[in-house]
């Protein structure tokens, strides 16, 4: 058998829990995995896994495997991409995750020059507002904007998050302006549930740090039913200037309460720690890095935090 090929399988099947989520992540079919798996424990004459119904659970044997396994491919992968730096030319499909706004307004835009570029690179976009696991999830890097939590992760900042309270003309039409912070108690606010710090709004004003409790009928999980809501009238949001490109210089967004924003957040791509980073994952990560540098949405240049 190809023991390469039985090990990759090995190690996606314990990564993702289960057959079908591989077979289903390499177009195959479930049978045809778990054949696979089985030639590999005849060749290694060792069951490596446990199946039942509901679950597949690592044997003792199957544990050590799996960080043998583990070290080999890295050690595999390494060599792959010393060769391919010596030939220059990233090559295979990249995986990288996004925000779902953030990844269809600032990335996929971008991603036909970064294609143009790097003719032998192939590009899937997993675009989801949650904070999946990158090695569950197969991916090769994402994109997280706002502060960082996981210690086990490889990040480089690409890029800076202005933040700016926005509402549509019509909402202001019909419920008039908030002059500072305080006023937002007597307007409808949209709500982003991912938000840390809840209903709970901090700004940056002359004399110090404001915190204001606020609430309204909306609230979403993700930015874009929170954009959709701002553009419907619906209320007044806390978010990314990025979130409103156009509609901001055209007026149908507005800016509120200018003199007191919210901290700026950074951009970052993150990776699994490897010893050798592969040259398509280098190619987008400088890529994106020089994409955002000139982006006056995506970088503090000519903000009131810039260096």
């Amino acid at each position: 058998m190809d023991v390469l090929a039985g090990m990759k399988l090995f190690a996606r099947v314990v990564e993702t829990g289960g057959f079908s989520a591989v077979a289903r992540e390499q177009g195959g079919t479930q049978p045809t995995v778990s054949r696979t798996i089985a030639a590999l424990e005849a060749h290694l004459g060792a069951r490596l896994l446990n199946r039942s119904s509901r679950a597949v659970t690592l044997t003792d044997d199957g544990r050590q495997f799996y960080g043998l396994a583990t070290r080999a491919l890295e050690a595999f992968a390494e060599a792959e991409t010393g060769v391919g730096r010596r030939r220059g030319l990233p090559s295979g499909l990249l995986r990288l995750g996004t925000p779902v706004a953030f990844g269809r307004l600032h990335v996929a835009t971008r991603m036909p020059a970064f294609l143009d570029r790097y003719p032998q690179v192939d590009v899937e976009l997993a675009m989801s507002d949650g904070f999946v696991d990158l090695v569950e999830a197969g991916l090769d890097l994402a994109v997280r904007v706002g502060d960082l939590s996981d210690p086990s992760l490889i990040a480089r900042r690409i890029g800076t998050t202005r933040r700016v309270t926005v509402a549509s003309s019509a909402y202001l039409a019909r419920r008039g302006r908030p002059i500072v912070p305080a006023d937002l108690t007597r307007h409808d606010c949209i709500l982003y549930t991912r938000l840390a710090t809840g209903n709970r709004w901090h700004f940056a004003g002359r004399d110090g740090p404001i915190a204001v409790d606020v609430s309204g009928r909306f609230r979403a999980d993700n930015s874009e039913a929170v954009r959709t809501a701002v553009l419907g009238g619906v209320g007044i949001a806390v978010v990314p200037v990025w979130l409103f490109p156009e509609e901001i210089v055209g007026s149908q967004v507005n800016i509120l309460l200018e003199e007191y924003e919210p901290r700026q957040l950074p951009i970052h791509v993150v990776y699994p720690s490897r010893r050798q980073l592969a040259a398509k994952v280098r190619a987008m990560i400088d890529f994106l890095a020089a994409e955002f540098e000139i982006s006056p949405l995506l970088s503090a240049y000519g903000t009131r935090d810039a260096a």
